[in-house]
């Protein structure tokens, strides 16, 4: 299937002018590092040509396709030594961070099954070892100097897994990210505000926890002190989801997830949790429940990072994605809501990141996990009641869309 050139280049602009810099777009002069595979041709070149037209300068990352056939990912986890596994090329990635402004990756998927058969602990392995490089990332992100944002790529593979003919598949991209608008820049600054609405007004509400109730969870979320809602401010394309980072301290109760979770290459499906005192206390999946309990087992990767709901009026998401960048934000009936395992956004801190310490962090409930950060998605119809700090209580979610 080829898109056509008028769609890539509003695609392009989007990304561009748009989602990088936390949605206010790119300034002439910037450096954008540009990562996708070669399925992605098309928009990669309409991506750097839309970089170079607004004055910035581009650092690419474009590898070959990963299949079960050609993955040199795969041919490494195979037959590679555990060093190279786990090898970590610090001085190239750290002049990466440094050299760039922001990092625009195509999420895409030529072989959805491409890590098909390889052990999970294995796959862990190599991933853990690119902690340092998200760890560098993180810093230079809460400095104020850094920008990332993802957007997606269809494949026939990604199409298959999710029921849909690649034309249709791409049909909920195109539609999910107004790309048919007169002006989709324009769209997109517009739904944000309708977001940054509703993220204030829960802002102001000062929620000490959250009661999530429905056939398949009654859960309690804390939200605790130091914390602030925020919206995808064009860090992800399509992004309608309002989250937070919750006191993992706080999360009790157990959840059923409707959608399945692309983890390692894995397919984890019918995945049910069960919290006490903040620690997942049992985790079953009716599906690659080995590669669920292998994530969970790495450090504080048992504990809830982030807390999000998406409002069913701003999604155009109809259908199952098989992609978390989108299957986080469907619209649907009910909305849907998302609870990520592992490291907290610290950018959900009302102040400055950069001036708190490791140890404050912690003493405020904020997860340390820089391996795993794994959303898991339910569309399920289920309503939100709000415990506000001087004690009342109020629901502000309900039948899929936000009460405030």
């Amino acid at each position: 299937m080829q898109l056509p050139q008028e769609l890539l280049d509003k695609y392009a602009q989007v990304m561009v002018r748009y989602a990088l810099n936390h949605g206010k777009g790119m300034a002439p002069g910037d450096t954008v590092f540009l990562v996708g595979q070669e399925i992605t041709r098309d928009l990669f070149l309409a991506l750097g040509r839309e970089v170079y037209a607004a004055g910035g300068n581009l650092i690419t990352h474009y590898s070959p396709n990963n299949t079960q056939a050609d993955s040199l990912a795969r041919f490494l986890l195979q037959h590679g030594s555990d060093g190279q596994v786990g090898f970590f090329a610090e001085p190239y990635w750290r002049g990466i961070v440094e050299a760039t402004d922001h990092i625009l990756f195509i999420v895409s998927e030529p072989d959805v099954h491409y890590l098909e058969g390889i052990p999970a602990a294995r796959i862990s392995k190599m991933m853990s070892a690119r902690a340092p490089y998200m760890k560098m990332r993180e810093e230079k992100e809460h400095a104020g100097k850094l920008s990332w944002t993802l957007c997606l790529y269809g494949t026939e593979s990604m199409a298959k897994e999710a029921g849909l003919s690649l034309e249709a598949y791409w049909e909920q991209i195109i539609e999910a990210c107004y790309l048919r608008e007169e002006d989709p820049v324009a769209r997109w600054r517009q739904v944000q505000a309708e977001i940054e609405s509703i993220k204030d007004k829960l802002d102001a509400l000062e929620i000490e926890s959250l009661h999530l109730t429905g056939a398949d969870l009654d859960l309690i979320v804390r939200i605790g002190d130091n914390r602030k809602w925020l919206s995808g401010g064009g860090k992800n394309i399509p992004s309608f989801e309002i989250f937070t980072s919750p006191d993992w301290r706080g999360t009790q109760g157990w959840i059923r997830f409707n959608q399945p979770l692309y983890y390692s290459g894995k397919r984890i499906a019918g995945i049910e949790l069960r919290f006490e005192n903040g620690l997942v206390v049992s985790a079953t999946a009716t599906e690659n429940e080995e590669a669920l309990k292998e994530m969970i087992a790495q450090e504080n990767a048992d504990k809830a990072g982030e807390f999000s709901l998406t409002d069913r009026r701003h999604s155009r998401i109809t259908r199952f994605m098989a992609t978390t960048l989108y299957d986080e934000n469907m619209g649907g009936a009910f909305g849907n809501t998302h609870i990520a395992l592992g490291n907290a956004y610290k950018d959900t801190f009302p102040g400055d990141p950069s001036t708190v310490s490791e140890e404050q962090w912690a003493a405020m409930g904020y997860n340390a996990c820089p391996k795993v950060h794994t959303d898991i998605i339910s569309t399920s119809d289920r309503t939100v009641t709000a415990t506000l700090k001087d004690g009342t209580q109020r629901v502000i979610y309900k039948d899929g869309q936000f009460e405030v």
